[in-house]
């Protein structure tokens, strides 16, 4: 009986250090979550007279749609394009306007400019980058990642705690309403805990594939294409995913570590350049735009223009049904196909990424898809808050209230074969843990002691 109390205290109190560090980042990325989770319906009823339009019966080229906005706003440095998904959307662009990414709305059918967008700062795109990085860069794309593998060091020690023992249903599968008070508040964060576990294991391991360190390592290791599918593409030292933002998400996870194809490496554009009087150039957009329908390109994808002189026309779809998924790269001078990507090329691992990723977000089997995210979303915001709750009411005045560490520390080989494991697989988690567990060791155990500093 010692031993097992002597683990049940232990992991207690790592499910309060856990507790209290992923807390406040799982209220945030709930909460943000939630936004992002019903874009659709909100950017409707937010954005309507951006985004829809009366259908006419010719619709303007692509370039001739550019040319008109050109026409309205002829400071405007386009960067990418969004053809109109349906016969009652607009078209799209996205350009450095003032100094700013904008998003510019444009009628397909007159080319009357519709409005504009700040691309960073609106609804969805704070959502999102709140959700990624916290909209401070790499150092909360870190703080994120740390959070989410904490994430399941709490998940782990709650399940742990939250074991029957012998115990009936009550309290175990449902809460035992003979509690009153703060016991009754710990059995409705227990048993919500318990039911939503592993629904919360694969929101944070779906969730850690786009992380900046974990994820992009992840990816190098397991997202692999043949080498044979590029061996004829001239290719550059950039990988896709420099088409990603924290804000946007442009091309798949799959493709996001495979190379920038290069734009005019033939032997006719090489000699056209060789005297170094002109440039060669470049197709249209209403082109590119053919060669995506051609192909069968899914309706929604967005083509992202040339940067420089090498390089290239990347049409990519990100789809809610990840099978619909398409990358193509084109060059710019020649309107040859260099690259195109779809789930066939897809390996084991990518597939079940993006797969994840789209149940991740509710995309993948619509409303009830995001309702069931809805229902992940607030039970991550009670547990989170009803544990901060459970640790307010039990903390003693004055003093944090970390759980007593027990004397006797038997080695439980289970538990420690997990945190081995938690620590290999996710290597800021393991530094981490190393970090706080000699914290608690040199230092709050000694305080406890000596001075009762701690509870």
């Amino acid at each position: 009986m010692k031993k097992t109390v002597d683990f049940y205290n232990l992991a207690w109190r790592w499910h309060f250090y856990a507790g209290l560090f992923v807390a406040p980042f799982m209220i945030l990325l709930a909460f943000t979550g939630i936004i992002y989770l019903f874009k659709p319906q909100l950017d409707v009823l937010m954005y309507r007279d951006l985004l829809e339009v009366q259908p006419a019966a010719q619709v303007l080229s692509a370039d001739e749609q550019l040319a008109r906005l050109h026409q309205a706003l002829p400071q405007a440095a386009v960067s990418k394009y969004l053809p109109p998904a349906t016969a009652e959307s607009s078209a799209q662009f996205v350009a450095s306007l003032d100094g700013r990414e904008t998003n510019l709305f444009v009628n397909p059918y007159s080319g009357e400019l519709l409005g504009s967008q700040d691309a960073h700062y609106n609804l969805q795109a704070i959502a999102r980058a709140l959700h990624g990085e916290l909209m401070i860069g790499t150092v909360g794309d870190r703080l994120i990642e740390l959070a989410a593998g904490w994430g399941i060091v709490l998940v782990v020690s709650g399940v742990y705690l939250w074991w029957p023992r012998g115990r009936g249903k009550r309290g175990v599968l449902v809460p035992n309403r003979e509690q009153r008070g703060r016991g009754w508040w710990r059995e409705l964060h227990a048993v919500t805990g318990f039911w939503g576990a592993a629904l919360l294991l694969f929101m944070l391991l779906s969730g850690m594939t786009w992380t900046g360190y974990w994820g992009e390592s992840f990816a190098d290791v397991w997202n692999r294409f043949p080498a044979a599918m590029w061996n004829d593409v001239p290719k550059s030292d950039v990988q896709a995913r420099s088409l990603n933002e924290a804000h946007r998400q442009t091309v798949p996870w799959a493709m996001e570590n495979t190379p920038m194809p290069v734009s005019g490496a033939h032997a006719e554009h090489a000699g056209h350049m060789a005297g170094g009087s002109m440039a060669a150039p470049q197709i249209g957009l209403q082109q590119v735009v053919d060669i995506a329908r051609e192909r069968g390109v899914t309706p929604g994808y967005s083509i992202s223009l040339p940067k420089g002189e090498e390089g290239v026309f990347t049409v990519s779809v990100f789809a809610d049904d990840p099978r619909n998924d398409a990358t193509l790269h084109v060059d710019q001078y020649s309107g040859k196909v260099l690259a195109d990507v779809r789930w066939k090329d897809y390996g084991l691992v990518a597939r079940s990424v993006e797969t994840g990723v789209m149940l991740h977000e509710g995309k993948m089997f619509g409303l009830a898809n995001q309702l069931l995210m809805l229902a992940v979303c607030l039970m991550i915001l009670f547990s989170a808050a009803s544990g901060l709750w459970l640790w307010w009411l039990r903390k003693p005045a004055g003093r944090l209230g970390v759980p007593p560490l027990p004397h006797a520390l038997p080695v439980w080989k289970v538990g420690l074969g997990i945190v081995v494991l938690l620590g290999i697989a996710f290597p800021l988690v393991g530094a981490s843990l190393l970090l706080v567990w000699g914290f608690d060791w040199l230092v709050l155990s000694r305080l406890a002691s000596g001075r009762q500093a701690f509870d």
